[in-house]
C-alpha cells in the first residue's frame, strides 16, 4: 500500500464512521483543495454518492472562479448542495483586527446555519500542517453548539480509536484530513485527476496557495502552472501556505480567538 493509500483509507475509515455514529452530519465546502479533496474522498466512500449535505458558508467575497467551480460540481457530483450567508461585518467583533474581524463572519454564518439545520456533526477539511492552532485538533472534535472550542479539554485518540458519542448540546467538528500535508493533497489530486481552481496555477508569475475571500487573499511569487510543477515547488520552497492570507499577519492570537470562538 503506498502512502497515498494508507492516507485515503485512513480518511475514508474516518468518513464512515461519521456516517455510522453521527445522526446528522454535513460537510463544509469552503471550495478549495482541501475542502475538494474531502469531497472526493466522501464520494469514494460511499459509492459515489455524497451521503451528507454539504454546505457552503457563503461570505459573498470568494473569487469568481470558486463560484464557477462551486455551481458546475455540486451540479456534477450530484450533491445535496446548501448554500449559507454570512452576516454584515457590523455584526463582528470590532476588537478583532481587520482581517480577522472580516473572516468572523464565516463563524457567524457557520453558528446561524448549525441553528437552522440542526447538524450534529460538520466534516472539514483542515490539516495540520496548515497552523499552529490547527495541529491541536482531534478527528472528532467536540464543540458546543455556538461552536466554541476548549482546545484544553479534547478527546484522546490513540490507534485510531475515536469518541464519537458526545451528550446533548454538543456538535462535532470531523476532520479526516488531519494527518495530510499540502504536498499530500496536490499529489493525491494529480493521481485521481480532481478538478482544481485555476487560482492556484501560476499567471505573470504569481498563483494562490491557499484561498479565501478576494479582499483578504493575496498571491505569492510562482512560476507552477501545472500540478507537477506545484509538487516541485513545494518540495523546495520556504515559502508559508498561508503567507497570502491577510488575518494570519495579524494580531499573533487572533487566529487563537477565532478558532476558539468557532471558525474553521
Amino acid at each position: 500500500m503506498s502512502h497515498l493509500d494508507e492516507l485515503e483509507a485512513e480518511s475514508v475509515y474516518v468518513l464512515r464512521e461519521a456516517f455510522a455514529k453521527l445522526e446528522r452530519p454535513a460537510i463544509l465546502w469552503s471550495l478549495g483543495k482541501d475542502s475538494n479533496v474531502v469531497l472526493w474522498l466522501a464520494r469514494k466512500a460511499f459509492f459515489g454518492h455524497v451521503p451528507f449535505p454539504v454546505m457552503h458558508v457563503d461570505t459573498g467575497k470568494k473569487f469568481k472562479e470558486m463560484y464557477a467551480f462551486r455551481d458546475r460540481y455540486a451540479k456534477e457530483w450530484g450533491l445535496n448542495f446548501i448554500r449559507e450567508e454570512c452576516p454584515p461585518i457590523e455584526q463582528t467583533d470590532p476588537s478583532l483586527p481587520p482581517a480577522a474581524r472580516s473572516a468572523e463572519r464565516k463563524t457567524l454564518g457557520l453558528r446561524a446555519a448549525l441553528l437552522k439545520h440542526q447538524f450534529t456533526g460538520l466534516v472539514a477539511g483542515i490539516r495540520r500542517d496548515e497552523e499552529a492552532i490547527r495541529a491541536k485538533e482531534r478527528y472528532f472534535s467536540p464543540r458546543s453548539l455556538d461552536g466554541s472550542w476548549n482546545l484544553k479539554d479534547q478527546p484522546p485518540e490513540v490507534f485510531e480509536q475515536y469518541m464519537t458519542s458526545f451528550p446533548p448540546g454538543v456538535h462535532v467538528r470531523i476532520h479526516p484530513l488531519l494527518h495530510w500535508t499540502e504536498l499530500d493533497i496536490w499529489r493525491y489530486t494529480k493521481r485521481e485527476n480532481i478538478p482544481a481552481i485555476e487560482l492556484y496555477f501560476a499567471k505573470n508569475g504569481m498563483r494562490y496557495r491557499s484561498l479565501g475571500d478576494e479582499d483578504i487573499t493575496k498571491p505569492v511569487p510562482s512560476t507552477a502552472s501545472t500540478i507537477d510543477e506545484i509538487i516541485a515547488e513545494l518540495e523546495t520552497t520556504k515559502v508559508a501556505e498561508r503567507s497570502g492570507r491577510a488575518m494570519d499577519h495579524e494580531a499573533e492570537d487572533s487566529f487563537e480567538r477565532l478558532r476558539a470562538s468557532g471558525y474553521l
